[in-house]
């Protein structure tokens, strides 16, 4: 049985979990208008899960060692409260929607995987590898959110892994700078070399027809899991099927301005703007 100032603890970390969500720049607002209110909070506190820890991974200037020690105790404070022992209201209302809304805790565990993955492996020799990293990176996010919304149908978790890697690839694209300035690369050694590009030509930051190309393939690969990934939608109920065609049209935006910018991707980071937001949410072409 909770006690009342449990309770009191459990909604005082989703309210900052709230915060926390609003005040974070994404691609896509964390908390739109067509995610049910009943779900807001539950959503919130998942995305403090992931960003945080995500932060511990990419941002300061700790150690790679350093980084692990944290996600370890990351991972640990996670375990702790599912065994009743939450060290501060977040992990207190974590737990408790993992706990209420029947969520499987192995996705929570599967995206540290990934995290530390970040900090240990900065360079993916074939696609298959970088599957692998989808798997854990992105693709619980979307079994979270099925589950969140009831749904735990095989067929729709196989859908909602193809749109969150589609996702996902479309994010290295479009941070393939950034990326390479943490001395990580996203793209397969052995695409590359497929290409003709070599690694000193992020360092260039110049563009040429054999990275156009390799850029052409990659964000093509990433158009067609979002085509796969589109069969997850009449799987789920109105609200969320907008949601999720929101999100795709979204990560399909971002692959065509990529497209505009001639693949340019060393020298400009292609992000959506409030007008393209409400563009994508009424299917308008972005330019």
């Amino acid at each position: 049985m909770i006690s009342l100032k449990q309770d009191y603890d459990i909604e005082s970390g989703y309210s900052d979990a709230i915060i926390f969500a609003k005040s974070h720049y994404e691609n896509f607002p964390v908390l739109s208008f067509l995610i049910p209110k009943k779900l807001y909070k539950h959503v919130a506190v998942v995305y403090q899960f992931a960003r945080q820890a995500d932060d511990i991974a990419d941002e300061g200037d700790f150690t790679s060692d350093k980084r692990i020690e944290l996600l370890n105790e990351f991972e640990l404070s996670l375990n702790q409260s599912l065994n009743g022992k939450s060290i501060n209201p977040f992990w207190n209302a974590l737990a408790n929607s993992i706990i209420t809304k029947k969520l499987n805790p192995e996705n929570f565990s599967n995206l540290l995987i990934a995290f530390k993955q970040d900090v240990a492996k900065k360079r993916y020799l074939t696609h298959d590898e970088l599957l692998n990293y989808c798997k854990h990176s992105a693709n619980p996010v979307g079994r979270i959110i099925l589950e969140l919304n009831g749904i735990y149908d095989d067929d729709a978790k196989k859908y909602s892994d193809k749109i969150c890697t589609a996702l996902q690839l479309t994010n290295f694209l479009q941070d393939v700078a950034r990326d390479y300035k943490i001395e990580r690369i996203y793209i397969p050694t052995e695409e590359m070399e497929k290409f003709g590009v070599a690694e000193n030509t992020f360092h260039l930051e110049k563009i040429n027809s054999n990275f156009i190309n390799l850029m052409k393939a990659e964000v093509n690969n990433a158009f067609n899991y979002f085509y796969e990934g589109k069969k997850l939608l009449p799987f789920l109920p109105f609200r969320l099927r907008q949601q999720i065609r929101w999100t795709i049209n979204g990560g399909e935006g971002i692959l065509k301005k990529i497209e505009n910018i001639n693949y340019d991707v060393l020298n400009s980071r292609p992000k959506f703007s409030k007008t393209d937001l409400v563009k994508i949410l009424f299917n308008i072409k972005i330019k």
